[in-house]
């Protein structure tokens, strides 16, 4: 057989994503509902509760798949769990991107005309949306949004036709070699912020970084470096509303994450100057019995809650970017989410 006729070996994204989906599925009830992550604390303050469980399976995938940083899937881990926990809150579970399922990108006026067609005309054009890789111009595997001066790739968003983003969150992960990648993520992250917000300054914009936590032991001065930089990144007033860091712990003898040097993002697509592949994301057939098969060997992974600083933990940071969301929409609008915050505020709520 000659290599044309070979078939195509999927990548390291379209085999993660049956994965992720099924992980983030679990973390629906029998209901088919989220639990409320609001709640109080021991003082009886508001706060948020993110379901670090289904993080620490997300980030053993990479791991499993020896995915390596420009396959784009080690930080995939991290978007599909913030965009999980923002649809936890109760936002528009199409709104976010990406979706729960494929097409990860999807416009919310086609989610709209889906839901008011007739059911049989409804199932052909969602056929024909799902069937294979992307639409042009209707479907993506990513979001390219213009800020002040240039287009930029942002990995977790919010947005709808009418409202334009609403939030937008950037996310960026380091396994190893800190010392020598950790200036340019942050001095990219700093300008996309500047980008971004000066653009769309009402919108919730959030920096999300993931951070092996054997960079205390490994160059301990980086990561003093790297974690007061975070902070101050996140007290700019024309960058950054909140930003965050995961410390990720691997289990005995979990191999890291490949270092090959490069970056995720596609930066010539992002900024428009070439076209976005559109069956990168293609999906495949796997048996939930394989997917099953998979997720009992995923690798261990722990969130190092012990050495997060308080004012760069997930629980803050996605507090801050959904109360940043209500507090600057009118109160008919993200009814839901608004719901799920007042009930938690109540005494005695039930989970």
């Amino acid at each position: 057989m000659s290599d044309e006729n070979k078939p195509k070996k999927p990548s390291a994204k379209v085999l993660a994503w049956p994965l992720f989906d099924r992980i983030v599925a679990d973390g629906l009830n029998d209901e088919r509902r989220y639990r409320n992550p609001w709640c109080r604390d021991a003082e009886g303050a508001l706060q948020y509760e993110p379901d670090y469980a289904t993080l620490e399976r997300l980030l053993g995938v990479p791991l499993h798949l020896k995915a390596a940083t420009t396959t784009g899937v080690p930080a995939l881990a991290l978007d599909v769990w913030l965009a999980y926990e923002l649809r936890r809150a109760g936002f528009e579970p199409d709104s976010v991107w990406p979706r729960a399922e494929h097409p990860r990108i999807l416009p919310s006026t086609i989610s709209a005309l889906l839901k008011a067609l007739p059911k049989k005309q409804s199932k052909e054009l969602l056929e024909r949306l799902t069937k294979e890789g992307n639409v042009r111009d209707v479907t993506a595997s990513s979001a390219s949004i213009l800020g002040k001066n240039y287009r930029k790739q942002v990995d977790v968003i919010m947005a709808d036709w009418i409202t334009g983003p609403e939030l937008m969150i950037s996310t960026k992960r380091m396994d190893s070699s800190y010392g020598k990648n950790a200036p340019n993520r942050v001095e990219e992250s700093y300008g996309d912020a500047k980008n971004l917000r000066l653009r769309h300054p009402l919108a919730a914009l959030g920096f999300a970084f993931g951070l092996r936590n054997d960079v205390f032991d490994k160059e301990g001065d980086t990561a003093d470096w790297l974690l007061d930089l975070l902070a101050k990144l996140g007290r700019e007033d024309d960058a950054y509303h909140a930003t965050c860091v995961v410390l990720m712990e691997y289990g005995p003898g979990v191999a890291p994450v490949p270092d090959d040097g490069g970056d995720d993002e596609d930066r010539l697509a992002a900024a428009g100057l070439e076209e976005e592949s559109e069956d990168e994301d293609e999906p495949v057939d796997v048996s939930a019995v394989e997917v099953s098969m998979t997720l009992a060997q995923l690798p261990a992974v722990r969130i190092d809650h012990d050495r997060t600083p308080p004012n760069l933990s997930p629980a803050r940071f996605l507090a801050t970017m959904v109360n940043h969301v209500l507090d600057t929409t009118p109160v008919n609008m993200h009814v839901e989410a608004r719901r799920q915050r007042r009930e938690a505020m109540t005494p005695n709520r039930s989970t």
